[in-house]
């Protein structure tokens, strides 16, 4: 479901930081604190806040506004500055998800509330200054 680069990303820095880490969208910029990770084991983990699972757990009825899906529309792939999330958006295509970000402050349960950012993964990270 998500393109291999953002797969491979996940993978190689693992909820890891970048050097540049700042990008522009929607008249706004955005800092990446952290990309999220894929622990195996969160409650003893120091980084285990970051985990891609804890982190839908806790916000999950805000990303989407279909009470009945079954995963996730939009997936937070990195924690921004000031609490809000970059997502990969899969509500248009299922093999082919755009980068938005998820606002948490406008976001209602059921009501999420996105900017779109990039076409494409490649497009986003090509982004970053």
């Amino acid at each position: 479901m998500e393109s291999s680069s953002s797969k491979e990303l996940l993978k190689k820095y693992n909820g890891g930081t970048l050097e540049h880490k700042s990008f522009y969208t929607q008249n706004h910029f955005y800092a990446i604190d952290r990309f999220l990770c894929v622990l195996e084991e969160t409650e003893n983990n120091e980084f285990g806040i970051y985990d891609i699972d804890v982190t839908l757990t806790r916000i999950e009825e805000r990303l989407t506004d279909n009470e009945d899906l079954i995963g996730v529309d939009l997936l937070p792939i990195a924690i921004l500055f000031a609490g809000d999330y970059l997502c990969l958006d899969y509500r248009i295509s299922k093999n082919h998800p755009t980068v938005c970000v998820w606002d948490h402050e406008e976001s209602g349960e059921l009501d999420p509330m996105t900017y779109f950012t990039a076409k494409s993964f490649e497009e986003f990270i090509s982004m970053l200054s």
